[in-house]
């Protein structure tokens, strides 16, 4: 019974040692993960480029006044500068695609692609340029410009940073969320107003956006 066990811890030994030796290593840099959810201050300067595969823009508004439609766009691309010394000198830029749009449906999209709304021919793009960043209790601000169908009106967009990390390419990546965002689409020229016979307007006035973001520090 005793060489038995002996048997089994040699071999058991044995194994671990090939592993040891045999092993390949680690093909790239063991990434340090931020705990999910968990917020901190901008600490890293430098230009970030944002990450479109991993960015998302989606919106919803009133229909009928009854329920909810939900889309997104999913063309969208942007840089935010840190400097983590200065917050009020970081800045945030931020471009979509207009023609995009998505709410899976597509003769829905067509109409939104329209004059009716975004009239994309026109105006392919929607972009947001920050004028100054400040810092909140609750998280920062970004006071800036946003432009829509060639209006332009100053916003202040209040978001959250998260990160940075070392991702599992070895770059250094943080991630933003801005939400909720809340827009008047009459502000910007989308003046779209079917309504119903009691006078309730086919789709609502106020848009609500979710931002949610990961930009990747730019390489010297």
């Amino acid at each position: 019974m005793k060489s038995r066990v002996a048997v089994a811890v040699i071999a058991a030994i044995s194994l671990l040692a090939s592993a040891v030796i045999l092993h390949p290593g680690v093909a790239f840099a063991r990434p340090e993960y931020a705990t999910p959810g968990r917020e901190i201050a901008f600490i890293q300067s430098g230009s970030y480029s944002v990450d479109p595969l991993h960015t998302s823009v989606g919106f919803e508004v009133w229909h009928l006044g009854i329920a909810k439609v939900q889309g997104r766009f999913t063309k969208k691309s942007g840089k935010i500068v840190v400097n983590a010394n200065d917050i009020t000198r970081s800045s945030v830029s931020f471009s979509i695609e207009a023609d995009s749009i998505d709410t899976a449906v597509a003769p829905r999209d067509q109409h939104l692609r329209s004059a009716d709304f975004f009239e994309v021919a026109k105006y392919p793009q929607i972009r947001f340029e920050s004028a100054r960043i400040r810092k909140t209790e609750s998280g920062y601000v970004a006071d800036g410009k946003l432009t829509m169908k060639a209006v332009t009106k100053d916003v202040s967009i209040p978001f959250k940073v998260y990160g940075p990390i070392t991702d599992p390419w070895g770059g250094t990546r943080i991630g933003v969320v801005a939400e909720p965002i809340t827009l008047n689409r009459q502000d910007f020229g989308i003046a779209y107003n079917d309504k119903l016979p009691d006078g309730t307007p086919a789709v609502g006035n106020e848009v609500t956006v979710h931002l949610a973001l990961e930009a990747v520090l730019d390489k010297p």
